[in-house]
């Protein structure tokens, strides 16, 4: 009878624990610690496009032109098991080449901007590279080429998780319409991922937005005419942010707008 005792008083500490913490978390008194680069794991590499990076453009994440959306050419499209889903867009890593003849000494950063789909018609070993369970980067050519050579079409390469440096708050950029918003989230710092997001009107509560696919959310609420703030918690270690009055009560989707807020 002792035994059980104990046994319940310490599912009840735990029980209780846990919803404090959860609580904390939300009304802000707990902080979060900053996201810290993860320890190397090995991986392929391959590139796609030419110099210019032009095919780069666009891409599964939903961040249109990378030039105009701050990523550039220092960017990768991510084999599946990497892609998660989508919820791996934005995130930054170090990749630095391997084993071969071909490397250059040194690492680059790149951010994930797009998924390398499977190839069945491929044997993984030979041009299936972007086949699960692989883990795998499908570089821009001109990212490719600060770590080995172009002609070595693939490379063995070490790569780590490393926190997103970004100037200025996260972006918004809005499609949809009054009754539905679709949000395009970019300039994402910390693990550069978003887990879950929420949107408030002037005149309503928290929204709960829908993973739609790659870096986008959308909400299907009435909010024309409205300020809106978003709430964003992150994909990889749980900080959660607001971005009070990011748009104006005039907002246009084809819009982007920049809160003053981003992940540590």
């Amino acid at each position: 009878m002792a035994s059980f005792n104990c046994r319940w008083r310490l599912s009840f500490f735990l029980i209780a624990t846990m919803a404090l913490f959860h609580q904390a978390i939300a009304s802000g008194y707990y902080t979060t610690p900053k996201f810290k680069a993860m320890p190397w794991k090995l991986a392929y590499a391959t590139f796609y496009g030419d110099e210019t990076a032009s095919e780069t453009m666009g891409g599964a994440c939903g961040y249109g032109n990378l030039f105009n959306s701050g990523y550039g050419t220092a960017t990768a499209a991510l084999s599946t098991v990497l892609f998660s889903n989508g919820y791996s867009c934005g995130q930054c890593f170090q990749i630095q080449c391997v084993k071969s003849k071909f490397c250059y000494k040194g690492f680059t950063t790149v951010t994930a901007t797009n998924l390398c789909p499977p190839n069945w018609a491929q044997d993984s070993n030979h041009g299936g590279w972007c086949n699960p369970p692989r883990q795998h980067f499908d570089m821009a050519k001109p990212a490719f080429m600060k770590i080995a050579q172009w002609k070595a079409g693939i490379v063995p390469v070490m790569y780590r998780r490393v926190p997103c440096i970004k100037k200025g708050g996260i972006r918004f950029a809005f499609q949809g319409n009054g009754y539905w918003l679709l949000v395009y989230v970019m300039n994402v710092a910390g693990g550069g991922d978003v887990a879950s997001m929420w949107v408030k009107g002037s005149k309503t509560g928290w929204i709960s937005m829908s993973h739609n696919w790659g870096a986008s959310y959308q909400a299907f609420a009435t909010l024309a005419g409205q300020f809106l703030s978003f709430k964003l918690t992150s994909y990889t270690n749980y900080e959660t942010i607001m971005a009070y009055n990011v748009a104006p009560s005039n907002w246009h989707v084809g819009m982007t707008y920049q809160a003053k807020v981003n992940f540590h």
